[in-house]
C-alpha cells in the first residue's frame, strides 16, 4: 500500500491560522509560525476580554446608580442598602436605566430607601 503524505492537512491547517490572522500587519499575516503565535493571544486576549466586559458593565451600572442617588442626597451604599431593607428587588442594570431615562421614578425609589433606612 501506498504512504499518504499528510501535506493536503497541514495545509489546511496552515490556511485557517493564517485566514483568522488577515488583517495582522507584517509577518503577523503572512508567515505561519508568526501567525499562529498571535493567533494564539489574540484568542486568549478575546476570551478574558468577554469576561472583564461584564465587570465593566457593573462598574458603569454602579457609577450611574451612585450619580442618581447623590441627587437625592443618598449615597449608592445607602440606597442599596435601604432597597434591600425595604424589599424592593430591582437589580442595577434596571436601576441605571431607570437613573438617566427616568428621574421622577428613581427619585420615588430613593424615597423608599430613604424610609426604610430611619425605621
Amino acid at each position: 500500500m501506498a504512504r499518504i503524505k499528510g501535506g493536503l492537512n497541514a495545509k489546511k491547517k496552515h490556511n485557517r491560522v493564517l485566514k483568522m490572522a488577515k488583517g495582522y500587519r507584517g509577518a503577523r499575516s503572512k508567515q505561519y509560525r508568526v501567525a499562529k503565535q498571535s493567533v494564539m493571544r489574540a484568542l486568549a486576549n478575546a476570551y478574558r476580554g468577554r469576561k472583564e466586559k461584564k465587570r465593566q458593565y457593573r462598574s458603569l451600572w454602579i457609577t450611574r446608580i451612585n450619580a442618581g442617588a447623590r441627587l437625592n442626597g443618598l449615597s449608592y451604599s445607602q440606597l442599596m442598602h435601604g432597597l434591600k431593607s425595604a424589599g424592593a428587588d430591582i437589580n442595577r442594570k434596571v436601576l441605571s436605566e431607570l437613573a438617566i431615562s427616568d428621574a421622577k421614578g428613581f427619585a420615588e425609589l430613593c424615597n423608599l430607601a430613604k424610609s426604610a433606612l430611619n425605621k
